[in-house]
C-alpha cells in the first residue's frame, strides 16, 4: 500500500508544479455513503455522506486532462445485530491469567458510526464540447482513502457478560467485581483502528460556461474501496471485558469481532463544483 501511495502523491506533486497551466476546481459531493462489511449476523442502515473537494486538472490535449487534489469526506451509518437479542462469544484472559469464553448478550444493541477521511484523487478526464458553452465530462481514476477517525457510539437496553471456564466446567454469570453480570441501559463510545486503502472513482457530468474563465460543473459520481480499512490483529468482543466491573465495558464495535472482515467505503451521488483558471 505504501508503494501505491508514493506514486499517487508523487504524481500529484508533479501536477502541482505545473499548476500555472492547470484548471482549478472546488466543489462538494453528496449522496449515499455506505461502509460495507461482510461481518456475519450484522446489518447496517445507510445514511447521507459527503465530501468537500479542491484540486486541478492539467490539460494534455484539447480533450484529455489529468487531475488531482484533496478531499475531506464523511460517512455515517447505523449498525445493529440481525437478532434483537443475540449472544456473541470471544476468548479472554482474566486478572489472574486464566483463559475463558466470554459470552456477551445484549438487548436491542445499536451502533452509530462516523467515519472521516482524507481522499487524494488521481484521475484522467475526457471532455467534449456538445453545444455552445456546454462540455461533456467523464473522469476515471483512483483515490487514496486515509481515515482520520472512525468513531462509534453504542447503546443497548441490557448487556450481560457470562464467563465459561472449560478446564473446570464452570459458568459465572453474577460476579460484578470481576466483570461478570448484567447491566441495564448500556451506553459507551469507542473507535476502530484503521488504515489507508485505494478506491476507484468515476464521474459523469457536464460543464456549463459561466464566464470567460469560470464554469459550473455538475456530475454523478461513484467511489468504491478495495481491501479493508480495519486494522486489527485479533478478534475482539464487541463489548470489551473489564476484569473489575460489569458496568464499565468499553465499546469495541461489532466489526471488531472479525479481524479478517472486509470493511470498505462505497459512495454514490452528485458532485457540484466550480471550475476556474
Amino acid at each position: 500500500m505504501k508503494f501505491d501511495v508514493k506514486y499517487i502523491v508523487g504524481f500529484a506533486l508533479i501536477l502541482f508544479s505545473q499548476g500555472i497551466k492547470a484548471q482549478f476546481y472546488v466543489g462538494i459531493q453528496t449522496g449515499i455513503g455506505n461502509i460495507q462489511s461482510d461481518v456475519k449476523g450484522v446489518r447496517s442502515a445507510t445514511d447521507i455522506g459527503g465530501a468537500l473537494k479542491a484540486g486541478y486538472i492539467y490539460s494534455l490535449t484539447d480533450h484529455i486532462g489529468i487531475g488531482s487534489g484533496v478531499e475531506f469526506a464523511q460517512y455515517k451509518q447505523k449498525v445493529s445485530l440481525e437478532q434483537p437479542s443475540a449472544t456473541l462469544t470471544n476468548f479472554e484472559v482474566d486478572a489472574i491469567g486464566s483463559a475463558f469464553s466470554y459470552n456477551i448478550t445484549t438487548g436491542n444493541y445499536k451502533e452509530s458510526q462516523t467515519l472521516q477521511a482524507i481522499q487524494i484523487p488521481l484521475f484522467l478526464q475526457y471532455k467534449k464540447n456538445i453545444n455552445k458553452g456546454i462540455d461533456f465530462n467523464f473522469r476515471a481514476g483512483v483515490k487514496y482513502f486515509l481515515p482520520i477517525n472512525y468513531k462509534i457510539k453504542s447503546s443497548a437496553t441490557t448487556a450481560k457478560g457470562v464467563a465459561y471456564y472449560p478446564d473446570v466446567n464452570l459458568y459465572i454469570d453474577n460476579l460484578p467485581e470481576y466483570g461478570f453480570g448484567n447491566q441495564t441501559n448500556y451506553a459507551a463510545s469507542g473507535e476502530y483502528n484503521t488504515k489507508g486503502i485505494l478506491m476507484s472513482t468515476f464521474e459523469l457530468g457536464f460543464t456549463f460556461q459561466m464566464g470567460e474563465k469560470s464554469a459550473l460543473y455538475a456530475a454523478m459520481f461513484l467511489d468504491s474501496g478495495y481491501g479493508t480499512i480495519l486494522d486489527q490483529k485479533q478478534n475482539e468482543s464487541y463489548l470489551s471485558y473489564n476484569p473489575t466491573s460489569s458496568t464499565d465495558r468499553k465499546a469495541n464495535g461489532l466489526y471488531s469481532t472479525d479481524k479478517d472482515a472486509s470493511i470498505k467505503p462505497v459512495a454514490f451521488g452528485l458532485t457540484v463544483g466550480w471550475n476556474f483558471e
